[in-house]
């Protein structure tokens, strides 16, 4: 059965989708290793909750509730002891697991059990130089996530070469929709090195269901990517969507590889950090990092300037549109994330409603 939307499916999709919860009990991408040295401790904002991300002597990474549950202050404020992280109010120390481990103001006959206090803990993963979170639907959640983080196609020794981050005032619906979009670049992206109005053409790509997503089959880039030349060779290009906002561009020309990250985490309902980060075999690529890192900011920004337009106009809550083809995959998003929902709810396994066709678009 074709379950690909009709249009007036998808601008009922875009509408209701408006005030949606987070996604829970998945992953999201939280920061990178390098945010975090040894030692540290920092403060972010996830999905409107206060963590408290922090690095042990040791180099164990841990991720607890931004809170003191003494007297509120932030133990991001605080700093590390040994492997523990210290509260700068009373002095009241809490390990990785959340369990408090210390309460300096106790004297000897004192009968409180400090190990029986604890604040909330997020499983975290950390690989590649990504930092990986578990957001829970239960905050009383404390064993290890039922599914295992996102499995990047790289080798367990490759960083980043490349990294842009930028925030985008808007709800991460619109910064996943837009970042996905296959038919903005021509109008939103119109520099000469990577498309301009001259250059539209029609397209046809086949699409098929992957793991909490869809795929863009393997094919050659676009002949106006000019990007693409700088590979060589006759390069070959897949792109994958994943839930809760991840999306890989995976492009190979012979034995030279690019894998392109790109996660849109949310922070707050209206406010999505977007980090793009880039991964290489190519030795001389890193030569090109101070050509390459203007073209990232310029690129995602260009995004950003377009939802930062459209946030003027969705405080009057208008009622958006979708269309066929190049919409399609913005209908699929929003499919994929109540099925998610619904899945969690029901307590059953997720069911992934992408269909594989082929879509038509110009751009």
């Amino acid at each position: 059965m074709d379950l690909t939307p009709t249009a007036q499916e998808g601008v009922t999709a875009a509408a209701s989708t408006k005030a949606a919860p987070f996604l829970r009990d998945i992953w999201y991408f939280a920061l990178l290793s390098r945010d975090l040295k040894p030692g540290k401790v920092i403060n972010k904002t996830l999905l409107g909750e206060p963590i408290a991300f922090g690095r042990t002597e040791k180099g164990e990474i841990f991720a607890l509730r931004d809170l003191c549950p003494h007297r509120g202050v932030p133990l991001s404020a605080g700093r590390i002891a040994g492997e523990t992280v210290e509260c700068p109010y009373h002095g009241w120390r809490f390990g990785a697991d959340g369990g408090c481990r210390l309460i300096p103001s106790l004297v000897p006959d004192q009968e409180i059990d400090a190990s029986r206090i604890r604040v909330r803990r997020y499983p975290v993963h950390e690989a590649n130089g990504l930092v990986w979170i578990w957001m829970s639907a239960d905050e009383r959640f404390s064993g290890e996530p039922p599914e295992v983080p996102p499995k990047l196609a790289l080798t367990p020794e490759q960083r980043p070469g490349l990294v842009e981050r930028q925030l985008f005032p808007c709800p991460i619906d619109h910064a996943v929709v837009g970042l996905m979009d296959p038919a903005h670049g021509p109008f939103v992206h119109n520099i000469w090195w990577w498309r301009t109005s001259a250059s539209i053409h029609a397209k046809a790509k086949n699409y098929g269901p992957s793991h909490r997503g869809f795929t863009m089959l393997p094919h050659p880039p676009s002949k106006n990517g000019g990007l693409y030349k700088l590979i060589g060779g006759k390069p070959i290009t897949e792109i994958v969507f994943e839930l809760p906002g991840l999306r890989y561009e995976i492009i190979t020309a012979g034995k030279k590889r690019v894998f392109g990250f790109t996660a849109c985490t949310p922070l707050t309902e209206n406010e999505t950090e977007v980090t793009q980060v880039f991964f290489w075999n190519i030795g001389w690529a890193g030569l090109l990092r101070p050509l390459l890192q203007p073209i990232a900011r310029t690129f995602l920004g260009q995004d950003r300037r377009m939802v930062t337009y459209q946030a003027e106009n969705l405080k009057y809550d208008p009622r958006l549109m979708l269309i066929r083809d190049a919409d399609v995959p913005a209908m699929w998003y929003f499919r994929l994330k109540k099925e998610w929902a619904a899945a969690q709810a029901e307590n059953r396994p997720f069911v992934n409603p992408v269909p594989t066709t082929t879509l038509r678009w110009r751009s």
